[in-house]
Formats: structure tokens, C-alpha cells, sequence
């Protein structure tokens, strides 16, 4: 098997965990390889580190696998699976669920989703593609899904060399379907809807509002299928307005809303959140509730001060329409925006509206959506709940 030096200085990182090799890392590379072959990667010293695949034309040269001297076959990726499912079932309502998280289930590049008697598959990245077959393969013998889909129709692909794709894997079925979500009926399309088809990210936090909405007007910005507009209608808020953009969103929204028989106490807006926003701050419009779950405003390291920008933007304006001793609930899905750097902007938007915060809780992602401690970049979502004076 071919080896991979690394440079000096460059593998404590490595050593500690962090599954990603860069190009830039790399001292030399002892033999041919070609793009998603299996390598072994030693420090400077020639200790062995861990084995992984390889992409020559991709900046993430070396995603690690694993860091014992062990096969990469199918014995392999079934214990890694098996493991990975093992943990949902013991921590976590698994009728609908991440499955597979990539890094932080030491499989990289891998999401696998559950929903209901359904599995969604993307394959991000070169080196886990070829196993593809072989992971459909399994998923099916250990988790014995009705069908799968394969939603990598993502332009992350494209840097891996990969082409964009979609289409059954296993069967072939109505792409639409029925979860259950803390008892609340949820459509979801599967070839159609965001990422897999819906965020399973928030389930836990969605559940974390029950507590505010009672008897609320709540206002849902950037409500997408309405599962927090559904949350807070489920857990008898007295009105809830769902506000998108997107008219496609909330024709679904309301597909929602009428599955669970709650049309009587919502209001849809498709509108520009941030526009919205400074309308009703400029009419006087007061909400008891208000939830901004936005889309990820950055994408990398270079645009955090534009994200800083519109992050602020959104929270002073909900702020401002929060009446007070209510609350705003506040999320941040982009990976750049770490804890501390939103947490700042949050202050700063609450000093330019000339509010006080008190903090009622913070929470990161569901626990299907396992955070690896060695490798930030699994610790991507961010939510508080603050109480406005």
C-alpha cells in the first residue's frame, strides 16, 4: 500500500484526530496512487497514523478512515454502519433520523437519512463513492429500509471530479412521504426538498419551544416546510405567521398544516424575511415568540464578515418586534459562525436595538447529528433561546 508523509509540523492536528489531510500537508507520497485509492499516512517520523482515500485533484487530499492497521472492505464499512446505527438506537427516537454522519461516524463523506420506512443517501466525496454499491448493500441487510434514494445532486461533487445525480437505489416509491416528528405529521419530499429532503437537525430543539409558545403569537422567519410553525401550533400557540420566500415552501407549509388540522391559527407571508422584518418594526407589530432559523449565510472562512453582517441584520429586527419578557429564538446552521463569533454578533445586535437578553438555553444539533471533538467542523449548528427586556 502507498505511504504519505507528512511534514513536520503539520501532523499534530492530524494526530489528534482531525480526519482531513490537505494538500499543502503533504512532505511526499512513496508509490502511484490514483484518485480514490486506499493510503496509509505516516508522520514525519514514518509513524503510522491512520488510512484513508486519496483524491489528487481535491484540496482535502486524504480523508481518513480509520487509524488502526486494519482492511478497508466490506467486514469494514458493515461494523462502521452497524456502529453508527447502534448509537441512534440508543440515544435517539430513530423513525426518522441521521443515520450517518460522515466524519463524525468515521465514515467521511457519507449521509445517510432516515425517514420513516425510507433511506436518503449522498456521497460527497471521490474516495467514498466507489463503495457506494456496497454501502446501499448493507444499509439494506441492517436496516432493511422499503426503498432508498440517492440525493447527490450537489455541486460539492463536482470538486471530487463526481457527477451530479439522483434516483431510486432501491425500489421504486412515491418520493413523498410521511414522518412522524415529536407527534406532529410531517410531509417530506425526498427528491425534491432541501439537502435530503428535510432538516432532522433541529428535531430536538423544535421540541425545546413548547415551553414559549403556549397561548403565543409566535412569528416563524425562514420557515421552509413549517416544522417549527408546526411545533408551535402542535404545542398551542393561539397564532403562528410562517414567512418564506419561496411560494414552492409555503404551498408545502400549508400541505402541513392541513395534515394536522391547524389551519384556523396560522397566517403565510412570502416574503423577504429581512424586509418583513423592518416593515413590522416599523409598524409597531409585536410577537410574543419570534424564530429565525435562517439558511447558512456563510459557506467559508471569507465570508464570515458578510454572515456577521446579515445575522446581525435579522436578530436586531426580531428583537426589536419581540414584546417584552418575550422571546427569540435564534439559529445559526453556518460552520464559520462558531459559538463564540454568533454569540458576539447576537450581543451586538441587542446593544444597537437597545435591548437586554437573558439566556434561557443553548443547544447544538440533534443527537443523530454526532458533534466529533477532534473535528470542529461537525459542530455546526448553533441555537439559543433568549428571553427580550
Amino acid at each position: 500500500m502507498t505511504n504519505v508523509i507528512l511534514r513536520k509540523r503539520k501532523n499534530r492536528r492530524i494526530e489528534n484526530g482531525h480526519p482531513w489531510i490537505y494538500d499543502n500537508e503533504i512532505l511526499k507520497i512513496e508509490g502511484e496512487v490514483k484518485p480514490g485509492d486506499i493510503v496509509n499516512v505516516l508522520n514525519h517520523a514514518r509513524s503510522f497514523i491512520g488510512r484513508g482515500y486519496i483524491n489528487p485533484n481535491s484540496k482535502i487530499r486524504i480523508r481518513l478512515l480509520t487509524r488502526e492497521d486494519e482492511e478497508i472492505d466490506r467486514n469494514f464499512f458493515r461494523r462502521r454502519i452497524t456502529r453508527a446505527w447502534e448509537y441512534r438506537k440508543r440515544f435517539y427516537d430513530t423513525s426518522s433520523c441521521r443515520v450517518i454522519f460522515g466524519e463524525a461516524d468515521f465514515l467521511p463523506g457519507l449521509i445517510v437519512d432516515k425517514f420513516g420506512d425510507y433511506l436518503v443517501i449522498q456521497t460527497l466525496a471521490l474516495g467514498i463513492d466507489q463503495y457506494k454499491e456496497m454501502i446501499v448493500e448493507l444499509l439494506d441487510e441492517i436496516i432493511q429500509p422499503k426503498g432508498i434514494y440517492e440525493r447527490n445532486d450537489v455541486p460539492v461533487r463536482e470538486l471530487e471530479g463526481l457527477p451530479q445525480k439522483k434516483g431510486f437505489l432501491k425500489g421504486e416509491f412515491d418520493t413523498v412521504v410521511e414522518i412522524e416528528e415529536n407527534g406532529i405529521r410531517m410531509l417530506v419530499d425526498l427528491a425534491e426538498g432541501q439537502k435530503t429532503g428535510y432538516f432532522l437537525d433541529q428535531k430536538e430543539n423544535r421540541a425545546a419551544i413548547e415551553p414559549l409558545v403556549r397561548d403565543a403569537l409566535v412569528l416563524d422567519c425562514f420557515c421552509h416546510t413549517g416544522a417549527f410553525t408546526l411545533h408551535a401550533l402542535h404545542y398551542g400557540a393561539r397564532e403562528v405567521t410562517a414567512v418564506d420566500i419561496s411560494e414552492q415552501a409555503i404551498d408545502f407549509v400549508k400541505k402541513n398544516v392541513a395534515l394536522n388540522g391547524y389551519e384556523d391559527r396560522v397566517k403565510y407571508e412570502v416574503a423577504n424575511a429581512f424586509d418583513l422584518l423592518r416593515e413590522y418594526a416599523d409598524r409597531g407589530e409585536k410577537f410574543d415568540v419570534v424564530i429565525l432559523d435562517p439558511p447558512a449565510f456563510c459557506k467559508s472562512r471569507s465570508a464570515i464578515e458578510g454572515a456577521k453582517r446579515g445575522y446581525k441584520e435579522i436578530n436586531l429586527r426580531g428583537m426589536k418586534i419581540v414584546k417584552p419578557g418575550g422571546f427569540l429564538v435564534t439559529a445559526s446552521c453556518s460552520h464559520y459562525m462558531y459559538p463564540e463569533i454568533f454569540t458576539e454578533v447576537i450581543l451586538d445586535a441587542a446593544a444597537d436595538a437597545g435591548k437586554q437578553l437573558r439566556l434561557v438555553e443553548y443547544r447544538y444539533q440533534s443527537k443523530d447529528h454526532p458533534i466529533l471533538m477532534s473535528y470542529r467542523e461537525s459542530l455546526y449548528l448553533k441555537f439559543f433561546i433568549y428571553q427580550v427586556f
